[in-house]
C-alpha cells in the first residue's frame, strides 16, 4: 500500500515510519503542518526547515503546510485530497493510546477516502520507548509542557538516562504522549546522513518551553 506518514519530526512519528517501512508500506510522502506566522512546528518548537533537512535525509518527499490564515482542520482536509489525487492510499501517524486524538484523525482520513494507519496503537510506552533507542536512533528533547516535566530535560539526549528521570515521575506518560515532552530525531538507520542543527536559546509558547534550534553545516 501507497502511504504517506503524518510526520513532526520526533520520536513518535519515526517510530511510526519506522515500523510502516518494515511492516512493508510504500512510503512516499511525509507531511507535516506547522504554524505560519512563527515558522515553528506546534508544541515541538522546531522550525520547519529542519524538518525539510529531516525529508531530505531521509529521502522522502515533504508536503509542508501552514495553518495561517486557515486552521489545523482546514488545512489537514486539503492536504488529504491532496494525496489522495496523487495516489497515495494511506496516511500513516505516531499514536499510541489517545483515543479521541486518533479517532479525530481517523475520521477525516477515513472521509477523505484513505486508510488510517497506527503502527504505534495499543502497544505498551515503555517497550515502544525503548525500541526506538534499541533501533539507533539519536534524539534531543526539545520541548517540554511546564506543567508537567522538570524543565532540566530540555536539550536532554532522548536515551535510557533520560527514560529513567522520566520514570522517576509517575505522573508523566514514559513516551510524552500527552505532550508531557517532545523530541528532535537527527539521526537513526532510515536517515542517509545526521542532521545538524545549533542550539540558539531557549522560548516560550502557550505554557511550553521549547529550544530554538537552527540548521547547521
Amino acid at each position: 500500500m501507497c502511504v504517506a506518514v503524518s510526520w513532526s519530526g520526533g520520536k513518535d512519528s519515526t517510530l511510526a515510519l519506522d515500523r510502516a517501512s518494515r511492516d512493508g508500506y510504500e512510503i512516499t510522502h511525509l507531511i507535516n503542518i506547522y504554524e505560519g506566522v512563527s515558522g515553528l512546528v506546534r508544541f515541538h518548537g522546531v522550525r520547519h526547515d529542519l524538518i525539510r533537512n529531516q525529508a531530505k535525509s531521509l529521502g522522502i518527499e515533504l508536503v509542508q503546510r501552514h495553518t495561517h490564515p486557515d486552521d489545523y482542520e482546514t488545512v489537514l482536509c486539503s492536504v488529504l485530497a491532496e494525496l489522495k489525487n496523487d495516489g497515495v492510499e494511506g496516511i500513516v501517524f505516531g499514536n499510541i493510546h489517545l483515543a479521541d486524538i486518533r479517532a479525530w484523525l481517523e475520521e477525516r482520513v477515513i472521509d477523505s477516502g484513505l486508510e488510517h494507519v497506527e503502527p504505534l496503537w495499543g502497544d505498551d510506552p515503555t517497550n515502544l520507548v525503548h525500541e526506538f533507542i534499541d533501533r539507533g536512533y539519536a534524539s534531543t528533547i526539545v520541548g517540554i509542557d511546564l506543567s508537567w516535566a522538570d524543565p532540566d530535560w530540555l536539550g536532554a539526549r532522548f536515551d535510557r538516562q533520560f527514560l529513567t528521570a522520566v520514570r522517576s515521575m509517575p505522573d508523566v506518560d514514559v513516551c510524552g504522549e500527552r505532550g508531557e515532552y517532545h523530541s528532535f530525531v537527527s539521526d537513526g538507520p532510515l536517515f542517509r546522513y545526521p542532521i545538524s542543527f545549533s542550539i540558539d536559546g531557549t522560548g516560550e509558547i502557550d505554557g511550553h518551553r521549547h529550544l530554538q534550534l537552527s540548521p547547521s553545516e
